[in-house]
């Protein structure tokens, strides 16, 4: 049953997100159980500003829609019990007389919602591969065992022998050493001239200011009691949790596959999988995350009214 307290904003109205309104979003999330790594408060939280992300609540449904057209995001899938094909074809209309988007779509839709969809004949749902996605066995991320996860033990055998290197859980005074690690990432990104390196520095500075108050666990890796390196996630379901942000000195072999491998350990070793979320299309980026042998691929949809 869907407990909803607090049920302002209704629909039609929609409102910002904002910290104060974390308890009744994340209620509704953790309810849902979802296994897409968008469909978290914290996620909605650090990625408000570049999508524009506003929110409602009808009926015993959560309905998220971006306010930034040109970063993609027309509306996240309605959370909530099933059926959800009333709401959804409700929110679409919605978005096409309220927003004049001619054909609107849900993004990041789940296997869930599209099977509910598919049992009316008014909806098109196409796959997404840039979006789906990595779910690995937390066992696999610690052991790093086999030949499928030789280079990450390379790595990682390479920055012990060469440092000097301990692993913290993340607290408040590891925070101003993230930053000016974060900072340092985008300045060799040149994040100014690139929006989505910029929208990411922006996403990694909420997360990290507002990482007790998001609920987030982290974890630092000091060498000559400097940060190198630090990462951020919390649970998604049950069963799995999610890895919002992680960053290293790229100067330092290793720190990457480190910080995973401890962090696993250290924090998730007792829930069984984990969910590093999408690679957008980046060629680099989708080879790091399939050289670390996924279980399995959260498959994610665009869907939309056939008319």
């Amino acid at each position: 049953m869907y407990i909803i307290r607090r049920m302002k904003p209704e629909f039609p109205e929609f409102k910002p997100i904002t910290l104060d309104d974390r308890d009744v979003i994340h209620r509704m999330l953790w309810q849902y159980q979802p296994d897409t790594s968008e469909l978290t408060f914290t996620n909605l939280f650090i990625w408000r500003a570049h999508y524009g992300f506003l929110w409602s609540v009808y009926r015993d449904w959560l309905l998220i829609v971006g306010g930034n057209s040109e970063n993609g995001v027309q509306a996240m899938p309605p959370i909530g019990p099933s059926s959800r094909v009333e709401v959804t074809a409700m929110l679409l209309q919605w978005l096409k007389e309220n927003r004049d988007i001619p054909r609107p779509h849900i993004d990041r839709a789940d296997r869930r919602l599209v099977s509910e969809l598919q049992a009316s004949p008014n909806f098109l749902c196409e796959p997404v591969r840039d979006h789906y996605d990595y779910v690995y066995k937390t066992t696999d991320l610690i052991e790093l065992a086999g030949k499928g996860y030789r280079q990450q033990r390379n790595h990682t055998n390479y920055l012990l022998r060469t440092y000097k290197m301990t692993y913290e859980p993340m607290n408040e005074s590891h925070v101003d050493s993230c930053l000016n690690l974060a900072r340092s990432w985008c300045e060799a990104r040149q994040c100014e001239e690139d929006l989505s390196f910029a929208s990411e520095g922006e996403a990694t500075r909420e997360a990290l200011q507002n990482f007790r108050a998001l609920g987030l666990d982290g974890g630092v890796i000091l060498i000559n009691g400097r940060v190198e390196a630090f990462t951020l996630g919390e649970l998604l379901n049950r069963d799995t949790a999610v890895v919002h942000i992680e960053k290293a000195n790229v100067e330092i072999r290793g720190l990457y596959a480190a910080i995973n491998q401890q962090f696993c350990e250290k924090r998730w070793r007792n829930v069984p999988a984990v969910n590093r979320e999408q690679d957008l299309g980046e060629p680099g980026l989708r080879k790091a995350k399939l050289s670390y042998n996924p279980d399995h691929m959260v498959e994610k949809f665009r869907a939309g009214l056939l008319t």
